[in-house]
């Protein structure tokens, strides 16, 4: 019978697989690799995970590769922004097509139906080989044509069914600015890989959050049916079970301590890949807790102690100083209430340095 796997060496596991146990001595670019992309609709939010994440990194690793296009933000997985390689768009946007599909087939169904969708997308195709438009500049080009649709329906299917890029300066540190498209075709040299590796892409996600069911891989692209991939792969992978019997893929070499192993506190960014990629979250985030990270309005930046999702934080920047603000949902013990502090002091140092900075708790801390 298969190994049976609790809860908590799950998410040990999980944390050494994204570089949480201990940070990593790679690159950026190496780091964004392992992991198979950032999620990225939050534009910083890469900056503070890679920073939880290396041991040696500064905002430049990020914001040079987006400048000289090694790096890009596009919509993959889930239909969500994804920071990745430029090689990596090229092998991970074809496998994202479920998903883009899914959604204009779902939020926007009403909004296209009856429309020549192949159509829209070639028009859009054709706008933004002569200039690059932001995604309401190419909906109202578009409406020009389509009088009776929805610009940003328009939009969203050119977004959804040709590969583009959000350029710089949107996500480059200190300066940002609107979401601005290319195609990866123009941006990148090349556009997708003509076939999808999906055995490869499997591997690679279950070296990045393994051990996983079929439904955690499935969660994490945003696509259905990958069963028949998973039962290719299964004579060159290990296979466990969680506590509830639920079967789990997993690399026979890759790292899996034990359930004990020390934790140390990270601060997660909003829309961490680590909460969004499992179907079953309970390896690092409770359900109570997840109700109060994931909101109607998004996915807030995360606390982790002790290996487990503990409370949420925000930074808050001023002229003269800023403050990091942490809102625990459970009481801390001193040594665990010193640890957040003295991390925290380390996070704000990382994202304003030179400032006079501040660790508070929303509430007060609790013991």
């Amino acid at each position: 019978m298969p190994r049976t796997w609790g809860r908590r060496a799950l998410g040990r596991a999980l944390l050494a697989r994204q570089m949480l146990l201990e940070r990593a001595d790679v690159t950026a670019e190496e780091a964004i690799t392992r992991l198979v992309g950032m999620q990225a609709q939050a534009p910083y939010a890469p900056y503070f995970g890679l920073w939880s994440r290396l041991r040696r990194f500064g905002v430049a690793d990020l914001a040079d590769g987006l400048n000289d296009r090694r790096l890009v933000r596009i919509a993959l997985m889930r239909s969500t922004i994804h920071l990745v390689t430029a090689a990596d768009c090229r092998l991970l946007r074809p496998w994202a097509q479920p998903a883009l599909d899914r959604e204009l087939n779902t939020a926007f169904r009403s909004a296209l139906t009856g429309l020549d969708r192949a159509a829209v997308a070639e028009a859009g195709r054709a706008l933004l080989s002569r200039r690059n438009l932001t995604p309401g500049e190419l909906g109202m080009a578009l409406n020009e044509q389509w009088p009776d649709r929805e610009p940003r329906a328009l939009a969203t299917v050119v977004r959804n069914l040709t590969p583009l890029i959000q350029l710089p300066p949107r996500a480059v540190w200190g300066i940002g600015g609107a979401t601005r498209y290319a195609t990866a075709a123009d941006w990148v040299g090349a556009g997708p890989d003509a076939e999808t590796d999906g055995e490869r892409i499997v591997l690679r996600y279950l070296a990045a959050f393994g051990p996983a069911s079929i439904s955690d891989v499935q969660t994490w692209a945003g696509r259905t049916r990958l069963r028949p991939v998973l039962d290719t792969l299964r004579p060159r992978l290990a296979v466990f079970r969680d506590e509830h019997g639920v079967e789990l893929f997993d690399l026979p070499e890759a790292p899996r301590p034990d359930a004990d192993t020390y934790a140390p506190v990270r601060f997660l960014p909003e829309y961490d890949n680590l909460l969004a990629s499992h179907a079953d979250r309970t390896r690092v985030i409770s359900e109570e807790a997840r109700k109060r990270v994931m909101t109607s309005n998004g996915m807030r930046a995360a606390l982790l102690v002790d290996g487990e999702v503990a409370g949420t934080w925000k930074l808050h920047p001023g002229r003269k100083s800023t403050v990091l603000e942490i809102d625990p949902f459970r009481p801390l013990t001193a040594v665990q209430r010193a640890e957040v502090e003295a991390e925290g002091g380390r996070l704000l140092e990382f994202a304003a340095p030179g400032a006079n900075h501040h660790v508070r708790s929303w509430d007060g801390w609790r013991t």
